[in-house]
Order: structure tokens, then C-alpha cells, then sequence
């Protein structure tokens, strides 16, 4: 095992895309938005959101089609939403996201988010949350995604 190798690989994978001042003056919510722009919803209703994402070529990764850590803040940010249509007061905090990797999309794909509120609690919600092809509906993730709801400090 080549330790130098590995060390290489990772720092390399971080080169700089934007110089750091320009990275730091991004606002706070430019990963949501470079996240969730383009998402339309579909069908809201009490407990459940439907949206639709065509997969933009940002999200890939080097294998060319959408990257894990896209398909899993797809799933903290449609999951979360999805418990204020439960009546949750609060933001919360993630506390365990679930998720089975089944099968890849590609760039200018049309994607299906199904997000179904399982539980709504005073602390803790449950929801899963489904990614899948919108032409014949085959399955690319499934999540389990659990929330913490309780009230925000008001210190």
C-alpha cells in the first residue's frame, strides 16, 4: 500500500476550481441553491412532496453521472421540506440518512424526488425519501432519512 499515494490523490481531488477568497465570499445558502436549482415541484400535500430535477452536468461526478453527495443533500434538503408540509415549526438537524445507491442518472436526465413524511413527532421526524428515473420510474436511491424537530434555542 503506497500511504504517499493515497495522501496525493485526496489533495489533488481538492485543487483550488476558484481561489479561496472568491469561494469565501459565496453566501451561507450557495450550496442549497447550487444544489436545487432547476427543482420543480410537482405535488405538494399534507406529508409528502413530488418534484422533478433535470440532473444539470454540475452535479456529476467523474464517472459522469450524479454524485452521491448530490443524491444525499437532494435527500436532506427534499426530505426536510417535506416535514414542514407535516406542520414541523423548525429547521432542525439531520441526525441519520439511509441510503441505498441503486442505480445512476445522467446528465440532462429527468429525475423524480418523492419525499413521504413516515413520523412528525415533538423531537424526531422519519421520512424516506426516493429518487428515480421519470421515463419508466426505475429506482436510482432510496433513503431513510431521520430529523431532529425539536424547538430552536431562543437565546
Amino acid at each position: 500500500m503506497n500511504l504517499e499515494k493515497v495522501k496525493k490523490s485526496l489533495e489533488s481531488a481538492g485543487e483550488e476550481i476558484a481561489s479561496t477568497q472568491t469561494l469565501e465570499s459565496l453566501p451561507s445558502k450557495f450550496y442549497d441553491s447550487f444544489i436545487l436549482q432547476g427543482l420543480r415541484i410537482d405535488r405538494i400535500e399534507p406529508n409528502r412532496l413530488l418534484c422533478t430535477l433535470t440532473v444539470p452536468p454540475r452535479l456529476l461526478n467523474g464517472g459522469a453521472f450524479l454524485h452521491g453527495g448530490a443524491t444525499a443533500s437532494l435527500i436532506d434538503l427534499v426530505g426536510s421540506a417535506a416535514f414542514f408540509t407535516a406542520g414541523a415549526q423548525t429547521k432542525g438537524s439531520p441526525l441519520e440518512i439511509s441510503v441505498a445507491y441503486l442505480d445512476a442518472a445522467f446528465a440532462n436526465e429527468e429525475i423524480e424526488i418523492e419525499a413521504k413524511v413516515l413520523r412528525a413527532g415533538r423531537s424526531v421526524g422519519v421520512a424516506t425519501v426516493e429518487l428515480r428515473k421519470k421515463n419508466g420510474g426505475k429506482i436510482i436511491a432510496q433513503a431513510r432519512y431521520t430529523k431532529y424537530l425539536g424547538a430552536s434555542s431562543k437565546l
